[in-house]
C-alpha cells in the first residue's frame, strides 16, 4: 500500500431518504435527508469522529441550512464555510443522488509526495475514473490538464457531465485536504493556528475555544486499514 490520503464516500438512497457518509483520515461523518415531493423535511447527521472540539455544534448548523429546501436547489444554497464543510459536501451528494435506484461508492487515494510529484485517483464502484499526477497543485499529467493549476479546474469541471463533474469536485477537495499529512496536528493544538473563516469550526468567536481531539486521526496507509471498513458497498481490493 502506498503512503498517502485515504478517502471513502458511499452514497445510499432509498424511497423518500437518502443517506452519505465519508471517511477518510480526519474525519468519519454522515448525514441522511428525508424528503417528500422533491422537498427536504428532515436533514440528520452523525458526527463518529471529527477532529476539532467545536465540530458537532455544526450539526445544527446543518439542519438549519437545509431543512425545507428543494432537493434541486441544494447547490445553490450556499453557506459553505458557515457549515462543516463536509457535512455540507455530503448534504450535496445525497441530494444530487436522492433519485438514484442503487448505491454509488467513491474510493479516493492521494499518495504523500515523493520529490515534490503526487499521484490522486478516485474509482466509482471499483472502476476507476480519474487518475491525476500533481506538483504542488499543477497537473502533469493527464494530457489534457498538463501544465493547469488546480484553481484553474472550474472550467474543467463546467464541461464534464453530471457524474464527471461530481468525481472531479471530490477529487479536487480530496487533494486539497491531503495536505494535513504534512503538519503535525497533535491533541489540543488550537484551532487558531489555521487560517479563520474556512469552515463551522474555523469562524471567529468559535475557533478560539476549540481545539484538537485527541485520537482524532487515523492513517489508513496502515496494514489491514481502510476508510468505511464495515460499509463493503463496492468496496476497492
Amino acid at each position: 500500500m502506498k503512503p498517502g490520503y485515504r478517502r471513502r464516500i458511499v452514497i445510499d438512497p432509498a424511497p423518500g431518504h437518502v443517506s452519505a457518509e465519508l471517511e477518510d483520515d480526519y474525519h468519519r461523518m454522515l448525514v441522511t435527508l428525508t424528503h417528500a415531493d422533491g422537498v427536504v423535511t428532515a436533514v440528520t447527521s452523525d458526527m463518529k469522529r471529527n477532529p476539532w472540539t467545536m465540530c458537532p455544534g455544526a450539526m445544527d448548523q446543518l439542519q438549519r441550512t437545509f431543512t425545507g429546501v428543494k432537493l434541486a436547489d441544494f447547490a445553490r444554497r450556499g453557506e459553505k464555510t458557515q457549515n462543516c464543510t463536509h457535512l455540507h459536501d455530503l448534504s450535496l451528494f445525497a441530494a444530487a443522488h436522492a433519485a438514484d435506484s442503487a448505491p454509488v461508492a467513491y474510493d479516493i487515494l492521494v499518495t504523500d509526495a515523493v520529490d515534490g510529484v503526487r499521484e490522486a485517483s478516485l474509482t466509482r464502484n471499483g472502476v476507476p475514473c480519474l487518475a491525476w499526477t500533481l506538483k504542488g497543485e499543477e497537473f502533469l499529467a493527464p494530457a489534457d490538464l498538463a501544465g493547469r493549476h488546480m484553481g484553474q479546474l472550474n472550467e474543467v469541471i463546467a464541461q464534464q457531465d453530471k457524474a464527471g463533474a461530481e468525481a472531479m469536485r471530490i477529487l479536487r477537495w480530496a487533494s486539497l485536504i491531503a495536505h494535513g499529512r504534512t503538519r503535525a496536528m497533535p491533541a489540543g493544538m488550537p484551532a487558531t493556528d489555521f487560517p479563520l473563516g474556512s469552515c463551522f469550526n474555523f469562524q471567529t468567536g468559535r475557533a478560539e475555544e476549540s481545539f484538537r481531539r485527541p485520537g482524532a486521526d487515523i492513517d489508513f496507509s496502515q496494514p489491514g486499514a481502510a476508510p468505511l471498513a464495515d460499509r463493503p458497498e463496492f468496496q476497492n481490493t
